[in-house]
């Protein structure tokens, strides 16, 4: 099981978001609790948790505060942000300080949590910071033996530009690509109106920002095919295509090929598309 940290100074809310979700059916657990940053911190440094969901408004220790100290002193724990609305300058922080995402408190739910959950039960997996130790509930979780999943090569890198804001949103969509991106979302994350986004984006990078994203989703999912023997369905999953018909689609566009027939030709050798 992977280990849960829910650091919130309301405890109401702290036990609404421990009750609402079953943990362990999504392989979690959640090992401890925290009023505040610097409670949470000295947890951390006691038994480091794989994943910490926080407030970020908080007393003695924000949670921003709290990330920061935590990627200082060299733990790789995934943060996921607990938010108002008007928090956003905070979440903005957050996300650079590498959070993997944020949930609004106003409407959170239990299916907004569970996808959230899967997304970093996900990252866990690719990354392999840590499996479960029930073979079964892993591959209950994923949807396929990843006992048969071999090591990956890392992603192409992202394109340098001279603007600092498209350059952010370059290395988020690299860091974050199985997640829910969109124009407005980037446009959120560098504080930037959606207009003016996308037309920067195209002008820097010479693509638009949802072409890019489809690429570098496509080069991810063909070193899944050349390198493991994971389901096209899942491996369309892991790389942030929840459609299989859209995922194959757009990765008929970019290649001329299925991905089965992706597979089936280059599975010794795999040529990235090119960015």
């Amino acid at each position: 099981m992977w280990k849960v940290l829910l650091v919130e100074d309301e405890v109401f809310v702290r036990e609404s978001v421990r009750e609402i979700i079953a943990w362990e059916e999504l392989g979690f657990t959640v090992s401890g609790e925290a009023g505040n940053g610097a409670e949470a911190l000295d947890i951390i440094r006691r038994d480091v948790p794989d994943l910490v969901i926080t407030d970020i408004i908080m007393p003695e220790m924000d949670g921003v505060e709290l990330l920061r100290r935590t990627r200082e002193e060299g733990y790789s724990s995934r943060f996921v942000m607990l938010t108002c609305m008007s928090d956003f300058e905070y979440v903005r922080q957050a996300m650079e300080y590498g959070a993997s995402n944020y949930i609004l408190k106003l409407s959170m739910s239990v299916n907004s949590l569970r996808e959230t959950l899967r997304k970093i039960s996900n990252e866990l997996l690719k990354d392999g910071e840590k499996r479960d130790s029930s073979p079964d509930l892993v591959q209950a979780k994923t949807g396929a033996d990843d006992r048969n999943a071999k090591a990956l090569p890392p992603l192409l890198h992202e394109e340098v530009t001279s603007h600092p804001e498209i350059q952010k949103i370059l290395q988020y969509i690299h860091a974050h690509y199985p997640e829910d991106i969109t124009v407005k979302s980037m446009s959120q994350y560098v504080m930037m109106g959606e207009n003016y986004v996308s037309t920067l984006f195209k002008k820097k990078t010479g693509h638009t920002l949802i072409h890019y994203l489809h690429q570098v989703r496509v080069n991810q999912a063909i070193q899944y095919l050349c390198h493991s023997d994971l389901p096209v369905y899942e491996i369309g999953n892991r790389v942030g295509f929840v459609n299989d018909n859209y995922f194959i689609k757009i990765f008929k566009r970019l290649t001329a090929q299925t991905p089965s027939q992706y597979r089936q030709n280059n599975r010794s050798k795999p040529e990235p598309v090119t960015i």
